[in-house]
């Protein structure tokens, strides 16, 4: 297999050495690495011809010649063509002393004809590289060079012979391989472990950014589509400096395959599954643009249908590759569950409110109705707790309570779960009020109009101490 395009070669080099370093930082992710190349039996053999072919590119040609007599398989691919362009020209051939001379000559054995001037060797290596017999080799003496004896054979030539000789090419391949099967192979080695550490980044980073323009720009937008994202760190999207992992970081599918989390932590297959998101991704804001719908309904709808997606499908993605047409097909069922929850809201703010509630997500995955009610009722203890804080008898408490209270009590405010800890006045009505918000149970409600009740009084007596004289009324 060739790799046509040498001029992404640089540019991903550099990608991959700032890679290198951001995961020297991130020593808890290189464990999860460490896991995928060993528990699962993922090595060296296990990748793809074009990572090779960008692995062996580094390598010079003695290098690339002991790697390719290991086995049959580097064999193959040692032998692409744009790998050996670079070095196929005359002068290298002259340059290079004999010893790695020899190497690179006996590798070209197995090759029929090859773009290179004729062999010119001594009698005794090419009995030894070629594996031919001395009688072979007696007709052509009178070719042989009277000042340096070398003799002279095109390379078509010496193939046809040596194939002869041995009764086959498997047998010349077996030959060569038993020529150099005590070679070491430190340096792809070392730039194996190299990309073993990095493999997930390196994909992910080249599949993210070596798209054609007009696909570049589509999966830049939908990639950044209604996501909170820091405008500075997007601004070098596809350059050199860009902030990988923060982009990866966006989406819960991509910050899974960082970590080798997708098809049993196997890249190439992972980024199958990550093409099909983005895939469906487009498909869904296209659907979502044609609604007759305001801005934050459309974002929220795009939101939650992807949480919902990854909630059902996060378990089968970490198994197998997961299709665009799988994955529309849950999307179709989250966006009408989401569109059912927005329903029962009846607006925006109760909306955003119900989030939050264990109830939301477990519709969203089971699609129960038996959680539908449960939100509803949730909804509807916030109802009447804001109902009954309006009644016009109690306009007096409303005006001697402080702001924080009278904000928890209506109804556009969630509660946050930092304001349930604590001894103060907010923290202690929070929790009544979370309990009955939660459990329905009716002495909740008793217990949170006897704090706002106890607390106006309080309120009352302060201000009557300060203005004797004056009531509520009058202030008011």
């Amino acid at each position: 297999m060739e790799l046509d395009d040498v001029s992404w070669e640089d540019e991903l080099q550099e990608k991959f050495s700032l890679m290198s370093a951001i995961s020297e930082e991130a020593g808890e992710d290189n464990k999860r690495w460490e896991y995928t190349s060993g528990g699962s039996d993922i090595g060296m053999m296990n990748l793809s011809e074009e990572i090779f072919i960008f692995i062996l590119r580094k390598l010079d040609p003695t290098s690339l010649l002991r790697v390719g007599s290991t086995c049959k398989t580097l064999f193959r691919v040692c032998s692409c063509n744009s790998l050996w362009k670079k070095h196929f020209q005359e002068r290298l051939f002259a340059e290079v002393p004999f010893p790695p001379q020899r190497y690179w000559t006996q590798w070209l054995v197995v090759e029929a004809t090859v773009p290179l001037p004729s062999v010119r060797l001594p009698s005794a290596d090419i009995q030894e590289l070629w594996g031919l017999e001395a009688d072979v080799l007696e007709e052509k003496v009178k070719d042989k060079d009277e000042e340096d004896e070398l003799m002279k054979f095109e390379w078509k030539e010496l193939h046809d012979l040596a194939v002869e000789q041995h009764g086959g090419l498997a047998r010349v391949y077996q030959h060569v391989l038993n020529k150099q099967h005590c070679h070491d192979h430190t340096e792809l080695e070392t730039l194996f472990h190299q990309y073993t550490q990095c493999r997930f980044q390196w994909l992910f980073s080249y599949w993210l950014f070596r798209q054609p323009p007009p696909f570049d720009r589509q999966l830049r937008s939908v990639f950044l589509q209604w996501r909170r994202h820091n405008k500075t760190k997007v601004a070098t999207w596809g350059g050199t400096l860009c902030d990988v992992r923060y982009l990866a970081s966006l989406h819960p599918i991509t910050a899974d395959y960082w970590r080798g989390r997708l098809a049993h932590g196997d890249e190439t297959l992972g980024i199958q599954s990550v093409e099909g998101y983005f895939s469906m991704c487009r498909s869904l804001v296209a659907w979502i643009l044609g609604r007759d719908w305001g801005r934050l309904k459309r974002r929220k709808v795009y939101e939650d249908t992807l949480d919902g997606v990854y909630l059902v499908l996060r378990r089968e993605l970490q198994d197998k590759v997961v299709e665009h047409q799988r994955f529309w097909q849950v999307a179709k069922v989250q966006m009408t569950r989401v569109c059912t929850l927005e329903e029962t809201a009846a607006n925006y703010v109760n909306w955003r409110m119900i989030e939050s509630l264990p109830y939301y997500k477990l519709y969203m995955v089971s699609g129960n109705s038996v959680y539908l009610n449960h939100v509803q009722g949730f909804l509807q203890r916030k109802r009447l707790v804001h109902d009954w804080i309006h009644l016009e008898e109690n306009v007096w408490v409303q005006q001697l309570l402080p702001e924080p209270l009278n904000s928890l009590l209506e109804y556009h405010h969630k509660i946050p779960q930092d304001s349930l800890h604590g001894d103060s006045v907010s923290a202690q009505l929070s929790r009544v009020v979370w309990l009955y918000l939660n459990s329905g149970q009716q002495l909740y409600l008793e217990a949170v109009k006897g704090l706002v009740l106890q607390y106006a009084q309080a309120g009352l007596a302060c201000y009557r101490c300060l203005n004797p004289g004056h009531s509520l009324e009058q202030a008011s």
